[in-house]
């Protein structure tokens, strides 16, 4: 017993040792990333020859165009940066912002008055045929400007409601980037998995035909059996399948992971950065639930969208105030050769309008929008709830994964060490084949399943990441 807690505390330090040593060598690459050395300008050129075409209506029509000549290995930060230049869903949620921005600046126009001018120039006569009279040219212009003095508040409602809308989409372009954020590094573990999977089936299969030249070596000497070859053969055909079937599914991750950074056609990519651990979580449950609540974007974007029902039921009853306007006016007019000076006028006036009954449409429209201000809070109390979920959610997940990275970091050394004595027990004698296959499963496995716990750990650290991500620091 005390000599099984040795080994699992043991294993326990190498874990952290081996984290260590990854954050360190991690922050030596991101030193070496901020220095203008080769190793940075190799990077640079990496995502710039990942770039694609600029133009999205662009697709191609010949096989030659779509046939991928390379696989250009990249970091989880070079895809980080590449779905930040990339990623058409990021684009969408920027030009929506633009869009807003300039809604907003559409309706600020209503606090500067309206101005225009028009002018004709004219000439008549009595006719082609029979006229005696000479032909005449006149000139007529006019000047306007028009000024809403007073709106009952509708105008300052409609530029409060156009704030809020710019204020929507920097909240959804943030959570749309933390999003994507999440998607890529989700991306790419399951690549890191893909890959490990092939190398792990890749040794199995290896460690099969071992064994099987190992049974046949043993056959011909007298000392083994045709079973045993037999059972060999069937295991070598089990593990090409799986090495088959996981070199399938890297192929339709490097794919997948392609088209979410929107990769050249001709262009795959794998995994560059070894499988370890993406780093530890130091706050507490509470502490980390504080922080998703003051940091995540959706809960603003609730309240925004209270803020503008509450400006629509503003502009509604401001239907029912007086309005007020100022309108100028100043025209010109003169016709040439008669002799007469320029005539020239002015007008001023103010211009009120007040709305006696109106069926009651204006008080419809301030319900509606009291009814989408109860909707929007009662919104916001249920994201409220669900992030705290999320948060319980991957911080528990966080912490079994942990516990399995230590579990099958353990199972891994003893399963090496029974294919070993396995192995030794067949060549004394005293064990079978099956013993031995039976080893290799395990260990096969065994690297699964360390694999496994630590991509998943690393999955629910970038979920806990996204959810407190400062905005900030951003």
């Amino acid at each position: 017993m005390n000599f099984i807690l040795f080994r699992m505390h043991s294993t326990w330090i190498a874990v952290l040792v081996t984290f260590l040593m990854t954050a360190l060598a991690k922050s030596a690459d991101a030193q070496i990333l901020q220095s203008p050395s080769p190793t940075n300008n190799n990077s640079a050129s990496v995502l710039d020859n990942l770039t694609p075409n600029p133009n999205p209506l662009q697709f191609p029509t010949n096989p030659e165009e779509v046939r991928v000549r390379g696989i250009v290995p990249i970091t989880l930060n070079q895809a980080l940066e590449l779905a930040r230049r990339n990623n058409r869903d990021l684009q969408a949620a920027q030009f929506q912002l633009e869009r807003s921005q300039s809604a907003l600046r559409e309706s600020q126009a209503a606090l500067l008055p309206n101005a225009g001018i028009n002018g004709n120039l004219t000439n008549s006569g009595d006719g082609f045929f029979g006229g005696s009279s000479p032909s005449t040219t006149s000139f007529n212009g006019q000047a306007q400007i028009n000024y809403d003095l007073y709106t009952s508040g509708n105008r300052q409602a409609n530029i409060r409601f156009a704030e809020e809308q710019v204020r929507i989409d920097e909240l959804n372009f943030e959570n749309q980037s933390l999003i994507v954020d999440l998607n890529v590094a989700t991306q790419y573990y399951n690549l890191q998995g893909a890959d490990e999977q092939v190398r792990i089936n890749r040794a199995a299969v290896e460690n099969a035909e071992a064994s099987l030249r190992d049974t046949q070596a043993r056959l011909q000497a007298g000392v083994g059996t045709q079973f045993d070859v037999l059972q060999a053969q069937v295991n070598l055909a089990d593990a090409q399948q799986q090495l088959t079937n996981s070199i399938s599914q890297q192929r339709i991750a490097r794919r997948q992971f392609a088209t979410l950074l929107s990769l050249p056609q001709s262009v795959e990519i794998s995994a560059a950065d070894p499988v370890s651990l993406a780093g530890l979580w130091q706050p507490t449950l509470e502490q980390t639930i504080i922080q998703a609540f003051q940091n995540r974007p959706e809960l603003p974007q609730f309240l925004a969208q209270r803020n503008q029902a509450e400006q629509q039921r503003r502009q509604a009853l401001s239907q029912l105030g007086p309005q007020l306007g100022l309108t100028g006016n100043y025209s010109l007019q003169d016709r040439y050769n008669d002799s007469l000076s320029v005539a020239d006028g002015y007008s001023v006036g103010l211009q009120a309008n007040l709305t006696l009954f109106d069926g009651g449409a204006a008080r419809a429209r301030a319900a509606q929008s009291r009814a989408n201000i109860a909707i929007a809070e009662t919104q916001f109390a249920n994201q409220r709830d669900l992030i705290r979920f999320d948060v319980e959610q991957f911080y528990f997940q966080l912490q079994s994964n942990l516990d399995n990275v230590q579990t099958s970091t353990l199972a891994l050394t003893q399963a090496r060490e029974a294919l070993q004595i396995a192995r030794l027990r067949l060549q004394a004698g005293v064990g079978t084949q099956t013993e031995v296959i039976s080893a290799e499963n395990d260990l096969t496995r065994a690297e699964g399943n360390r694999v496994t716990a630590i991509l998943d750990y690393n999955r629910a650290l970038a979920n806990l990441q996204r959810s407190v991500t400062s905005r900030t620091r951003r």
